[in-house]
Formats: structure tokens, sequence, C-alpha cells
């Protein structure tokens, strides 16, 4: 898509107040370009002011090794960026160098680069993500562990090269007020960690000059912040950040007037986003699994950061986190496992867990078992890990020791203003059948940014092991086609008609007509199950096309029978995809697919249809599956092509079973 029709689409999206607003932004940012309105010398900081400490001391359960060789890498020069592992930046790195194309981004106004060309900037996402800067809390967590000074010193290290070649207001990391806000927040926590104030960082002219120094720097980004709040159409998840940012800087640093202002406009804004963003039944309202966790964690460490320093949230806000919470989990399966629906960057507010195997949804959930006292919620978290251990330390462990041990239950089975609704039975038990329908609206606001079109896919587990899947999110770039595969309706377990998408696609992150889901009938109790839902994609079709669905789970019969009806006049042609886990194996026998797990065993049967298993193919299409951000690998897809003429029904009849032993 070229740059004009981008613009063009994304102007179809907004309303007039949009549109002025955003004519208003363009014009302080050029005035910002010209010198105009800048921070360019920050008040002095009264330093007899600070917030109060919010990072727990951590118990002995921590794993020091562990946290240090983490921070030995990094002074080695080893960073991990998405699919990079241990790409060698150097220490300190290059910081406008983009670590995978090497492209330099110019050091001009920060408002006034075009960060979404890749010529002028590189990857942004590369570029970015080291400069979140989640590196100096892991050298800041690992001196705290051992006292080795020179982690202690390397945060000097990081810090001074960052201000050198990243001054204010030059260059890409001054120009997302998101991407300011996450800084923000890891040098808080990196400050927290390193002693505040009493830092022996701090000693000595040195150590004061770079005090001031940095403080100077938390001004400018707080300033920044609050002139460049994200509106409209684009106030997601990343408003919510830029908020978190804001909020936790002023807390942690209340050394200016303008602090106590900074923290009450952060404080409104935080309690009512997560109203707004978040539907009442707990499902945010971006449709994306792995935004829901962030918005989740940002709501959780400005809560912990308030609480420390007596600023209390509203009843309203801890109330939806705990929703929140019981979303994830109702999703969460009995092996661990995350259905990824949506968009997913594998992005993390704040890295405080270094174990193997650390979950962020687990963890999510280990620590709303603390603030709620949910002993279901434990269960589910399945262990006190690491990241909860620095956020409630000592006091927390005893806490988490005397929620009682529970049996499994059912979790909450419809979440009717999100969209979701379950089937299954025996949850959280080795033979567990857990399946999810989706009849859930696209996405959040005008433009849908982190949406797919998946509207009445559904998702299956069996004994905690992923059947049916969501193949995830892949890339953000849009010109290898992969972005806009991995969104598409082929990418989800529900059909497609004559290879057209639901909703139609606008841009990178902008979704132009969206499909309209609604529920029809849910009954998730006894041994016959059934779940079923309409949407209007394909009614914009010169011959319209509506598609129903019913799916019914025979507990008893270990059987699940799905009926699609496409309601139309002419000729079509109906696919329908069925996205294994890369942990299955596929094969066509007698025209039944059969896939073989690890503990189970599965056949699908689709009437009337001509089948074939897709692997891994060259070009974008089916058969693959991504669980990281710029990784895929390939997996099994069961494709199913019917042509049709006029309202016809397809019966998909899937039949499964333990293996034995």
């Amino acid at each position: 898509m070229t740059s004009l029709a981008w613009k063009v689409n994304r102007l179809r999206l907004m309303g007039l107040a949009e549109i002025a607003w955003r004519v208003k932004q363009a014009v302080s940012m050029k005035a910002g370009g010209l010198g105009f309105g800048l921070a360019l010398r920050p008040p002095a900081p009264d330093l007899d002011r600070s917030g109060a400490r919010f990072v727990a001391q951590p118990p002995a359960m921590i794993d020091s090794a562990t946290v240090c060789t983490a921070a030995e890498r990094i002074l080695a020069g080893q960073w991990d960026v998405f699919a990079l592992r241990g790409a060698p930046l150097g220490f300190p790195p290059q910081w406008n160098r983009d670590p995978k194309t090497g492209t330099v981004a110019p050091m001009i106004s920060g408002k006034l680069i075009n960060y979404r060309s890749e010529q002028q900037v590189g990857n942004i996402k590369y570029l970015w993500e080291p400069n979140r800067h989640l590196e100096l809390v892991t050298l800041a967590q690992a001196w705290r562990l051992s006292g080795d000074e020179r982690y202690r010193d390397g945060v000097r290290t990081l810090l001074q090269s960052w201000f050198d070649q990243c001054p204010y207001p030059q260059g890409v990391h001054w120009s997302s007020a998101l991407e300011l806000a996450v800084r923000l927040l890891n040098w808080a926590f990196a400050w927290d960690l390193l002693g505040g104030m009493s830092s022996a960082l701090f000693d000595g002219v040195d150590g004061q000059r770079f005090l001031r120094q940095w403080l100077d720097v938390i001004y400018q980004h707080c300033d920044f912040i609050q002139g460049y709040f994200s509106r409209h159409s684009s106030a997601n998840n990343h408003l919510f950040g830029e908020y978190a940012g804001l909020f936790v800087a002023s807390v942690t640093w209340p050394q200016w007037p303008q602090s106590a202002r900074w923290q009450a406009m952060a404080l409104r804004g935080l309690e009512r986003e997560a109203q707004l963003q978040n539907c009442p039944d707990g499902v945010n309202r971006e449709q994306a699994v792995y935004y829901q966790h962030e918005v989740m964690d940002m709501m959780l460490l400005c809560l912990l950061v308030g609480r420390a320093n007596g600023i209390k949230f509203s009843p309203a806000y801890t109330q939806q986190l705990e929703r929140l919470a019981e979303f994830l989990a109702a999703l969460l399966d009995a092996g661990g496992h995350m259905p990824m629906i949506g968009d997913g960057d594998d992005a993390l507010m704040v890295r405080l867990a270094h174990q193997p195997g650390w979950s962020p949804f687990c963890s999510l959930l280990a620590s709303c078992a603390l603030l709620f006292e949910r002993a279901d919620f434990k269960r589910q978290a399945g262990r006190f890990d690491e990241k909860t251990a620095w956020l409630f330390g000592a006091a927390g462990a005893a806490l988490w020791e005397d929620l009682p041990v529970v049996d499994a239950a059912p979790p909450r089975l419809a979440f009717p203003d999100g969209g979701y609704f379950l089937l299954g039975h025996r949850f959280g038990r080795a033979d567990e059948v857990r399946l999810v329908m989706d009849c859930a609206p696209l996405g959040y606001l005008s433009i849908a940014a982190h949406g797919h079109a998946d509207a009445l896919a559904i998702l299956l587990s069996l004994g905690g092991e992923e059947f049916l899947i969501d193949p995830g999110t892949y890339t953000y770039r849009a010109e290898s086609g992969w972005r806009d595969y991995f969104r598409s309706t082929a990418a989800h377990n529900t059909l497609s008609i004559d290879d057209c998408d639901q909703s139609v696609i606008g841009g990178n992150f902008m979704w132009l007509k969206k499909a309209r889901a609604r529920l029809l009938a849910h009954s998730a109790e006894g041994a016959l199950q059934v779940v079923e839902g309409e949407h209007d994609g394909y009614a914009r079709l010169a011959d319209p096309v509506m598609h129903r669905r019913k799916v019914e789970l025979d507990t008893q019969a270990n059987c699940i029978v799905v009926t699609d009806t496409v309601s139309c006049a002419a000729r079509h042609r109906v696919r329908l995809h069925w996205h294994f886990s890369e942990h299955c194996q596929v094969a066509l026998h007698d025209g039944r697919a059969e896939a073989l797990g690890q503990r189970s065993s599965l056949r699908l049967h689709c009437e009337g249809a001509e089948m074939a298993v897709l692997r891994g193919g060259a070009e974008p299409g089916p058969g693959w599956i991504s669980r990281r951000y710029d990784r895929k690998v390939p997996t099994a897809t069961v494709a199913c092509s019917v042509a049709v003429h006029g309202t016809t029904t397809i019966r998909t009849v899937i039949t499964f079973q333990p293996l034995p032993g």
C-alpha cells in the first residue's frame, strides 16, 4: 500500500474532531522542530523530595545466578531483540542504529521523523526495543542481589551513552510518547532497585552532575508525554501506556511543581481508560489477548507504585483488574497455554523475571491471586514466580502459602460484552476439554488496530494440549505480505467466502469495513453443550452472504459437530481452515484428517469437501504458526474447500480421545 493510499484510508476513519486535533498536533510538531514550546532548560529539581520505594526486598527464592548471567550478557554487549538472540550490539550500543537492518536514524527533531519509513529509520520495532531500557532493570537487579559494582556502574554507562547519543528532542527516540513512557517505567524500577536518591551512583561532584542530568531528561520525558497523548482513534493501549509512564514518573520523581499536576492528570486518565478500554466482563476491547496482558500489567504496576506512596485507586479500577484476570483464567488451559487471539508483539513493560519457562499470563494471575486473595487464580498461575516475588516480596510469598490449595473448578464460561464463549468439561484436570468460540467485535475504536478477522473461529485444547490454535501475529511489517496473512480470515479456524476476508484491511493497523458478530445461543451445561453465532462480514459482496456457525460438544461421546450455514443466492467458493499446533502430527486418511498429539488424538471430517493438509509454504498463506514476534515455524493446516450454489449447510465432525497409557 502506498503512503498516499494509507493516508486516504486513515482520513476516512477520522471524524471532524480528530482531523482538527491532528492538524493542531501537526502545527505543534512543526513548531517544536523549529525550537518553540520545548523544555530545553528544565527547572531545578527539589532534591529533598522523593517518592517512596516500591520494589520489594526479594525473597530467597530468587535465583541470583540466573539474574547475574543475564546481566553479564548485557555487559558483554549481547542483546536479545525479538528474533535476534545474543546480537552483538556492544556495550554501550549505538542507540540510533537499527540492530536488524543497520540503518542509522537521522538526528533531526523527533517529531519530524517518519518512523514508519524503513528507508529512513530501518525496522522501527527493532530500533525502539533496546531503547525502552529493560536491560537497565536487569543490571539493577543483579547489583541488588550480588552487590557487584560493575552492574551498578553499567547502568550509569548505558544511561550516559543514551543521554549523549539521544539529546532532547533530537532523533527517533523523541517521536513516540509511548516509547518515552515505557522508558520512564524502566528508569523508575532501575532507580528504585539501585537505592533511589541515596544510590552511590550520585556520590561526589560527578555523581551529582549525573543525577542532575538524569533528572533533567526525566523532566523532558514527562513534559513531552503530556503534550502528545494518543487521542481519538489512536486512544488504545498507547494512551494507557502514556498515562502509566507519566504516573509512575511523577510519583517516583516529585521534584518539580509540575509533578503534582502530571500525577493528577495521569491518575484521572488511568481510571478513565481502565473502564473505556476494557469491557465490563473483563475482555480488553482491542480483542487481542497479549495487549490485554500489557494493559493489565500497567494497571498492576501503577496500582502497586501508588499504594507504596499512599495514592489510592478507585474500587472500580481494582475490580476491573480482577475481571480482566478472570478472563485470562478462563482462556488458560490445563497445560498453561494461552490462545494467541489478536495481535501480540512480545512487549514487556518491565522485565523482572529471568527464570526459564516464565509466563507473563501466569505471572499476572499469581499477582492477582495475592491482590484479591483468590485461590482459583493461584491454582491457574501454578507458582509464585520471580516477577511476583520482586513486586510483593517476602510478605507476598507468605500470603501465597496461606492461600488454600483448591480443586479445579469451571471458570466463567460466558463473556458476552467481549464476545467469547466457552464449552467444555473437567476444566483444569488431566482430561479437560476446553473450547473457545469467538463472537467478538473486530477491535477497538474506528481503526480496530490490533484485531484479526477471526469471527466465529474456534480454539480447542484437550487435556492441556493445544490442537486447534490461533497461529499468532508473526510481524507488523506489511511489505512482505505476512502481516496481512496472519490477521486474515484464512489464518483462523473459521470460514471464508471466495477467498475474501470477513473484514477489509485498510492499512498496517487499520480496518475499513468490519464484520459484526453476534451470539445466537450458548448453553454450556450438561453432556450436550452448544454455542451458536453469526456475522455479516460478507454481506458486502455483490451476492450478499451471511455466515452462521453452530458448535455442539457432546462430552460423553467426545465429539464436536460444527455446522456452518452460508445464506446466499449465487455460486461461491467456501473454504474452511483448521490450524493445528505445531506439536501435532497431521495427515489425511480415507478422507479424514487425523491429528496425533502427545496425549490425545483427533479426527476431523468435513462432509462433502475437498480436503488437503498445507504446511509451511514459501508465500504468505496457511501452514505456519508464530509464537514469538518475528519468528514463525511450519505447522499443519487442514484446508476444506466446498463449492456452493445458494444457501448451503456444511458439517464438520471432530472426534477425539486420549491415547492409551
